[in-house]
């Protein structure tokens, strides 16, 4: 799995784990649905730290509760 599958499928954990839409998240991130769409169906090859932090305050979660999963092991190299 690469960084960006990982990051997708932790964001949309989250989202079950809390029962949130990535409509909310992404209205709690002061983000734009598009930009939060193309962040999980994998069309934003390198999201970067700063929309990432954004989705984890959307999200109720520190970058280090985010990060905190074992989903973050092992990951492939980005191509």
């Amino acid at each position: 799995m690469t960084i960006c599958e990982a990051t997708s499928y932790r964001i949309a954990e989250l989202c079950r784990k809390k029962n949130l839409t990535g409509y909310f998240v992404s209205y709690r991130a002061g983000m734009p649905p598009s930009t939060y769409k193309s962040i999980m169906n994998g069309k934003s090859k390198n999201p970067g730290i700063v929309n990432i932090n954004k989705i984890a305050d959307g999200l109720g979660v520190t970058i280090r509760e985010f990060y905190d999963s074992e989903i973050f092991d092992n990951l492939d190299p980005d191509e």
